[in-house]
């Protein structure tokens, strides 16, 4: 008999299956039908530090006293915040899931206590995803220390997991993920998708790039799956952009991940996809002969495979050298 049971960042999932943090995680009645569909958990949908501020400016833009807009601010953060705990305390109370919640922040000071309010309201773990982007302004190691101090300050806060939602814009991923899980890093996953920006040509301004990830996306989050995850010993990972099937599923498995995240694809495909994905992969394992999701978990990845190089390779006119129209 089959079991998907899995396991990540101390949480024990029914499958490898995670509803990642969107608009289909942002109320009760959608994490209600995910949980109905299957899905093994949910990260709820990130409330933005960038998202506060921004309220909090235009509103005290209206005030000319310094107490008014203090208080406002105050207001506009609590508001917000009570709303998101209201959300983790419904869903802890009405569906059976392990409950995810997922601050997106830039900034260390503000999160602090809300990490404590979270963990109170009864979620099962945090989701970090470090907003950050290095223009150039900043020191080289400025976007690895950002993740290290914010770590560190969260594992003193909380004793919930703590998970870190990684950014594709890191010089030595493996290193800085070694750093977190000696800071009680909890789990990874990789990878953080971005706002993607496009230009107008007609109108010469800057626009909303493309919202969804597509399937080429997880070419690039499997390749340091199996590096991290054969490179960093214990840390458990999800995969999450681009991922699209239950193909990539087994084969994020198969590179070292625990599971994957899944967004784009329910809100292309709908709730229903994750039945369909949960019944192809049992019929996989049933046919290769595993029971478990540990059966083979990582057994491609880098530390496991007689040419580890494979995964290294970054270089690909050698395979279209002789390539003939």
């Amino acid at each position: 008999m089959v079991n998907l049971q899995t396991t990540f960042a101390g949480l024990t999932l029914k499958n490898p299956f995670i509803a990642a943090s969107s608009g289909l995680t942002n109320s009760l009645s959608k994490i209600k039908e995910l949980d109905k569909a299957g899905i093994g958990a949910v990260v709820l949908k990130s409330l933005f530090e960038e998202q506060i501020e921004n309220h909090t400016e235009k509103l005290t833009q209206i005030s000319d006293y310094p107490e008014a807009a203090d208080y406002i601010n105050a207001y506009i953060q609590m508001n917000h915040v009570e709303k998101y705990l209201d959300l983790i305390r419904s869903v802890k109370a009405e569906c059976t899931i392990p409950v995810v919640a997922s601050i997106n922040c830039y900034k260390l000071t503000r999160w602090t206590d809300f990490a404590k309010s979270i963990e109170a309201a009864g979620a099962d773990a945090i989701e970090l995803n470090v907003f950050l982007l290095n223009a150039g302004e900043y020191g080289d190691t400025y976007l690895e220390d950002s993740y290290i101090s914010i770590v560190k300050q969260l594992k003193k806060t909380v004793k919930i997991p703590v998970v870190v939602k990684m950014a594709k814009n890191m010089g030595n991923l493996p290193g800085l993920v070694g750093k977190l899980k000696a800071l009680g890093t909890d789990g990874i996953v990789l990878f953080n998708r971005f706002y993607q920006l496009d230009i107008d040509i007609n109108k010469m301004e800057i626009t909303a790039g493309t919202v969804f990830s597509n399937p080429a996306d997880f070419h690039e989050t499997l390749r340091w799956t199996a590096i991290v995850s054969g490179r960093v010993k214990e840390i458990d990972i999800l995969c999450s952009t681009g991922v699209h099937s239950w193909e990539d599923t087994i084969k994020g498995i198969l590179a070292g991940a625990s599971g994957v995240q899944l967004c784009s694809v329910l809100y292309e495909q709908g709730v229903e996809v994750i039945g369909n994905m949960i019944t192809c992969v049992e019929e996989w394992m049933e046919q290769n002969n595993y029971e478990r999701i540990s059966d083979f978990k990582g057994k491609l990845n880098y530390a496991n495979i007689a040419s580890p190089s494979l995964y290294e390779r970054v270089q690909f006119m050698k395979y279209f050298s002789n390539y003939q129209q």
